[in-house]
């Protein structure tokens, strides 16, 4: 039986054990370590002061780095203060839309026409590892994904039926209670990153 030059000086990976074949040399390779997110505390916090208080968010550029980084640039250039909460269900909160500032367009918030930065980055990256958890903070959009823009949803439950359709940009990480006090019209007095 011819055994081939490679088969006696391979060895095998499986389950994490390293298999010998009889005869085979044992040739030390270096494991490549697994992808993990940044450690927490390492990325964005976003602060939200509120009338009713104020509640943060950190967000993750490991998973939506397109869509962080546009929020961030927004928030940089104070885009979001002074707007109000345009919507609030049970299920969530929302905003980011500039009309909101303008209470005699209140019939036309959180529409996608005109309610956004003007520069649109829709919705190419769908949470690969993150899911709509109660906290979980989303990028918005109105039946098209292309016009996802400014605006931020937060979960005040779990919403499973969100998850493969918006980008999970973040989560809360305090200030939850918070965010359960919020109603329509409450004004987002200042965001900042901390």
């Amino acid at each position: 039986m011819v055994v081939s030059r490679m088969t006696r000086v391979a060895g095998w990976l499986l389950a994490g054990v390293v298999v010998l074949l009889p005869g085979a040399a044992f040739a030390q390779t270096a494991a490549k370590p697994a992808a993990t997110a940044p450690a927490e505390g390492t990325r964005p916090v976003v602060v939200v002061e509120t009338a009713k208080g104020s509640f943060e968010f950190e967000l993750y550029p490991d998973d939506a780095p397109t869509s962080v980084n546009h929020i961030l640039a927004l928030v940089k250039r104070n885009f979001y203060n002074g707007q109000r909460v345009h919507r609030v269900e049970p299920a969530l909160i929302q905003f980011g839309d500039p009309k909101s500032r303008d209470m005699t367009k209140r019939d036309q918030w959180g529409q996608t026409a005109g309610g956004g930065s003007g520069k649109p980055i829709g919705v190419a990256e769908i949470s690969k590892q993150y899911l709509h958890v109660k906290g979980a903070v989303g990028l918005a959009y109105a039946g098209d994904a292309t016009k996802a823009d400014s605006q931020i949803y937060i979960g005040k439950r779990d919403l499973p039926s969100l998850n493969g359709k918006y980008a999970v940009i973040g989560k809360v990480v305090s200030g939850m209670d918070v965010v359960e006090k919020i109603t329509v019209e409450d004004v987002i007095k200042r965001i900042s990153v901390k």
